[in-house]
């Protein structure tokens, strides 16, 4: 997941977790339902594990959204019984932009694919760092 203030964009990987896609994103409009639907989602497909991007910063610190997507973490793991884990989202904002204007998507105009694209780059990560 890409957790931002306004959207949550969610991604999933196929069952032998080689690829991820986007999936859907979440408009947020307060923690208890943000969390809901997460964990309805999360329930409806079954999955594993959950992965959250953490925005850390280009020196490596943990600024303030980091400690608020720190804060999401901790309601969404006292709130489902999936494990959640993190993944450093450092640049996946800017390589979904970027591969969506490949395929001719203005991200723009078109921010929730942007958070779901950019979902599906934090998952690619963390798939691709499990032990084979």
């Amino acid at each position: 997941m890409d957790v931002g203030d306004r959207r949550i964009g969610v991604a999933l990987s196929d069952p032998l977790g080689f690829m991820a896609t986007p999936l859907t994103t979440i408009q947020r409009t307060s923690l208890k339902n943000d969390i809901a639907e997460v964990v309805r989602l999360a329930g409806e497909h079954e999955v594993e594990n959950i992965i959250v991007g953490l925005p850390i910063s280009l020196s490596g610190d943990e600024g303030p959204q980091a400690k608020l997507v720190q804060g999401f973490i901790r309601r969404l793991s006292s709130d489902c019984s999936v494990p959640v884990a993190t993944w450093d989202e450092r640049y996946s904002t800017a390589e979904a932009e970027r591969r969506l204007r490949q395929a001719g998507i203005q991200p723009s105009r078109q921010k929730g694919r942007v958070d779901a694209a950019a979902a599906a780059i934090i998952l690619q990560g963390w798939l691709d760092a499990q032990p084979s």
